[in-house]
């Protein structure tokens, strides 16, 4: 997959989530492979004008994870333009239109996928962001803003002439929020009405919708998100299933491994380790969905009050989990029962 000059390898890429793909979590994912293009955390565009400490930090990528996307929200035309050619010279190698984020907090100020409900405002920011860089523009977005109003089909495809050069796809509705029956149709109308590179987003998990996603959209690539948090293999294991080789192993102490690894990455950066619990909890949340017996060591990690008791309960957790892989009698159960 290519969006102009660069090249997606195996058409896959990490979706931006806010307090989630930072530096830290994207050399995570690098560390296991399979993604092709990354994207930072989604950045207020007002935010790169008037406090661009800040927003710097989440703008921050390492040089060897090219290439890079950044993405940026809010509604004010020339305000975006400028925030465009701001993380262009920043370094990114695609700017991105977020117009697909579901928070209250984003949609307040009509941003994100409020910007559906005006596809005349949207446009003008499109076409103001696309005349401030040289760099590839692409645009993110929802099926519609509820389920009477799926216009994704039709505002993808004036994105698409406006000058945008890819376009992404959830196929979830803003007003259903995480949850909403899934439903792939609206993704592939946007196929069918740009001559652009889509990316298919929404509960990409593992192999299996990896390829049954691709496979009813004809998208050209897929976009993942919470997904990634889950089950950071989920990149190496849609490769393998289009390749058809046989599915990923991953054992309980290759879990532990990447968690505690990854939560070591997050106490170096963070200035204090009540930060580093905090994201902590926040990625158990995820990381923990999936695993057998997951909600203990959820819940381990949530009543963790110092960062050395989530160290110590992750390997708790994992030791048993080795003992039940081993095939001994299951460890969990006498908790469960209590």
């Amino acid at each position: 997959m290519r969006i102009r000059d660069i090249d997606i390898a195996n058409g896959l890429a990490l979706a931006p989530m806010e307090g989630v793909t930072d530096v830290t979590f994207r050399r995570l994912i690098r560390q296991i492979g399979g993604c092709g293009l990354f994207f930072t955390e989604f950045i207020p565009a007002a935010g790169l004008i008037h406090d661009a400490s800040r927003c710097l930090r989440m703008a921050q990528f390492d040089e060897d994870e090219r290439p890079i996307a950044i993405q940026v929200y809010g509604r004010e035309p020339s305000v975006m333009a400028d925030a465009a050619r701001y993380v262009q010279d920043l370094g990114a190698d695609i700017v991105d239109l977020n117009m697909g984020c579901p928070s209250k907090r984003v949609c307040k100020n009509s941003g994100g996928s409020a910007l559906m409900k005006e596809p005349d405002l949207a446009l003008k920011i499109v076409e103001a962001m696309r005349a401030a860089v040289d760099v590839p523009f692409t645009v993110k977005m929802r099926s519609g803003w509820d389920q009477e109003n799926k216009n994704a089909p039709s505002l993808a495809r004036r994105c698409a002439e406006a000058g945008a050069e890819a376009v992404t796809v959830h196929w979830r509705t803003r007003a259903d929020g995480y949850k909403g029956q899934r439903e792939l149709d609206t993704i592939a109308a946007v196929v069918d009405a740009v001559d652009v590179p889509v990316f298919a987003n929404g509960d990409i998990i593992d192999g299996q919708s990896g390829l049954d996603t691709w496979n009813r959209t004809g998208a050209e690539g897929l976009m993942i998100g919470r997904g990634a948090i889950r089950d950071p293999w989920v990149f190496q294991r849609i490769v393998r299933a289009q390749s058809g080789e046989k599915p990923l192993q991953v054992t309980a102490s290759d879990k532990e491994r990447v968690l505690l690894g990854y939560y070591a990455a997050l106490r170096a950066t963070f200035h204090n380790d009540h930060g580093a619990l905090g994201r902590m909890k926040k990625i158990a949340g995820y990381f923990t969905d999936g695993l057998p017996h997951g909600i203990i060591l959820r819940q381990a990690i949530y009543h963790s009050n110092t960062v050395e008791e989530a160290y110590d309960r992750v390997g708790s957790y994992f030791e048993d989990l080795r003992l039940l892989e081993s095939g001994k009698p299951n460890p969990f159960l006498a908790r469960e029962a209590g």
